[in-house]
């Protein structure tokens, strides 16, 4: 499949990347071929942290820490995707927690959240500085 510009033209030599936000820079995480609908893939970032990156169906994608904080295990990356209430979540795979993909919170207990990265797809794989 040949990457396409938003008017549906090709892109030569360019490929769709899942980019995320740390700080004031834009980093390439993973080719969005990388990224299944419904399934998660977990990153490792620059400082050490994991990242569970995650796209709908839709198309948009959304990233969160990897660490859940019930077990403490690196294993968001691994649950079920779903929605409630319309909220988009993943569930994790050991304890069941939910969490809300758009703000980290745990729809189970509004206590305990896990952090949110910003997320974008971008159709160059360089580091882009602005919004």
């Amino acid at each position: 499949m040949t990457p396409t510009t938003g008017t549906g033209r090709a892109r030569p030599g360019r490929r769709p990347v899942l980019q995320l936000r740390l700080g004031d820079v834009w980093l390439p995480i993973c080719e969005r071929s990388a990224l299944i609908p419904g399934r998660g893939v977990a990153a490792l970032l620059p400082d050490g942290r994991q990242a569970a990156l995650f796209l709908d169906r839709a198309g948009r994608s959304y990233a969160i820490d990897n660490r859940d904080p019930y077990s403490g295990a690196q294993v968001l990356s691994r649950g079920l995707t779903g929605t409630r209430d319309g909220r988009v979540f993943v569930a994790s795979p050991l304890l069941k927690q939910c969490f809300d993909l758009e703000t980290g919170r745990c729809l189970d207990d509004d206590s305990v959240a896990v952090t949110v990265y910003a997320s974008r797809l971008t159709d160059s794989i360089l580091t882009d500085r602005s919004e």
